[in-house]
């Protein structure tokens, strides 16, 4: 029988989300053609196994995303799982985006965003990326317009938590300081690999917003080690990055657990983090996600990494 995940509060809201959530973006075609039917035997499959929180956006797919999402929980209980969705992206008709970080665009994107999910309300609405705009001019108009948006629906109850997802802390650091937000999803910017974001982290635990990291495996290079190649970023991994990841894997290698399986089990270490959130593009994914959240690593193995000088000082290590 596959025990239920653990679930936990969303900063200081009623919301409660599992641990281990389902970044949709691959089945909006992020990284090749996915079917109607994959996608949503992939969500099934993760609801099935004990994942009750979905992350989606209109950016992926152009609303494709969104629409697999919503066929694929179409019928089950509204109230027995959490959806996530984003706003400052809207599709136009001949599915391009259009960047609107306006009040009104927050509304327009959500009311979209429900058609395309044929779902009455979402639980948590992030601002998605206002750095792709020319950066103060983006930043100013999500603190000055989308946030406030997203307050407003928050006190009227039509959301349970808002905040921002990003590649970068820096930004979200100052809508934490500036704004009200409840949580932040953040990509890539605290991993086995990389920690720069320590002090952000530490300032939303007091804070009590929550942290949900995203791309945990930074691009690729924490699943496929350092190989010729190997992505980090997006791109492929500098010089001392793959003797970073050389390194863990000499320091790992004696007790035979993959790279990813610690990759994955280290993010979710520091107390700021609420769940992960680990995108699925296939059934078996889904299967592998949550037998690698369900696995057991020796308390030596991460006393060794710290030992070597691997991750930041300041960093939490997993209980063994």
């Amino acid at each position: 029988m596959i025990q239920p995940l653990p679930t936990v509060q969303v900063g200081n809201t009623a919301l409660r989300v599992s641990q281990l959530g389902m970044g949709t973006a691959p089945i909006g075609n992020l990284y090749g053609g996915v079917t109607d039917a994959q996608a949503i035997e992939t969500v099934q499959k993760s609801f099935e196994l004990g994942i009750r929180y979905f992350d989606t956006a209109p950016l992926y797919g152009s609303g494709v995303a969104e629409m697999r999402v919503g066929m694929a929980l179409k019928g089950i209980p509204r109230d027995q799982f959490v959806l996530q969705t984003k706003v400052g992206r809207l599709v136009r008709e001949d599915g391009s985006i259009e960047f609107d970080y306006s009040r009104d665009g927050v509304l327009r994107s959500l009311e979209a965003s429900l058609e395309r999910l044929q779902m009455d309300r979402v639980d948590i609405l992030l601002v998605h990326d206002p750095d792709v705009l020319q950066e103060e001019a983006g930043f100013r108009q999500a603190l000055n317009e989308a946030f406030p948006a997203l307050i407003e629906l928050r006190e009227q109850g039509v959301i349970s938590a808002l905040g921002a997802g990003m590649n970068q802390w820096e930004m979200e650091y100052e809508f934490a300081k500036h704004s009200d937000p409840n949580c932040f999803l953040l990509a890539g910017r605290y991993t086995l690999l990389e920690q720069t974001s320590l002090e952000f982290l530490d300032y939303c635990q007091k804070r009590q917003i929550s942290i949900f990291p995203g791309g945990v495996y930074n691009s690729g290079i924490l699943v496929t080690g350092a190989t010729p190649g190997a992505k980090y970023n997006y791109r492929d991994a500098p010089a001392e990055i793959m003797e970073k990841t050389r390194r863990l894997q000499e320091v790992i290698a004696p007790y035979g657990v993959p790279l990813h399986v610690v990759a994955q089990h280290f993010a979710r270490s520091h107390p700021a983090i609420t769940g992960l959130v680990i995108g699925s593009v296939k059934p078996s994914e889904a299967e592998d996600n949550r037998a690698i959240w369900d696995a057991e690593i020796p308390s030596q193995l991460w006393a060794d990494i710290r030992a070597a000088g691997l991750v930041e000082a300041g960093a939490p290590m997993p209980v063994g």
